[in-house]
């Protein structure tokens, strides 16, 4: 036996983005469309969740934050090599500082006490 056919086409990305836009309308027959496409309000609601959110993102992507200057003057190159040292020297300098703090750190506190909290005693 041999299973019917779906009359309804495939619900491809594409096809998801056309029925958003077709229900974006004032007087789009909002029931009518999810019918012929075989899908519920629900589903509607998730698809409309995903387009957004996924639109949000490109355009945070494509933000102003992106764009990187056309020109760079010779002067400002220089103080950017400038600021860029400083802060690679600041780095080296806090990364020193971390490891002898944790080697100081390993010398002060002796080793942890055993597990019992207690050593044993030899009975007598």
């Amino acid at each position: 036996m041999t299973k019917a056919k779906s009359t309804t086409p495939r619900l491809t990305a594409q096809r998801k983005l056309e029925l958003y836009r077709a229900t974006r309308a004032p007087d789009a027959p909002i029931g009518e469309l999810l019918r012929q496409a075989g899908l519920h309000l629900d589903d509607l609601r998730e698809i409309e969740q995903t387009i957004e959110s996924a639109s949000l993102a490109a355009l945070k992507v494509k933000g102003r934050h992106g764009r990187l200057p056309t020109d760079v003057t010779p002067e400002r190159l220089l103080q950017l090599e400038q600021e860029l040292q400083e802060k690679t020297t600041a780095l080296a300098e806090l990364s020193v500082a971390y490891t002898l703090l944790e080697k100081k750190e390993r010398v002060v506190w002796p080793t942890s006490p055993p597990a019992n909290g207690s050593r044993r005693r030899r009975s007598r």
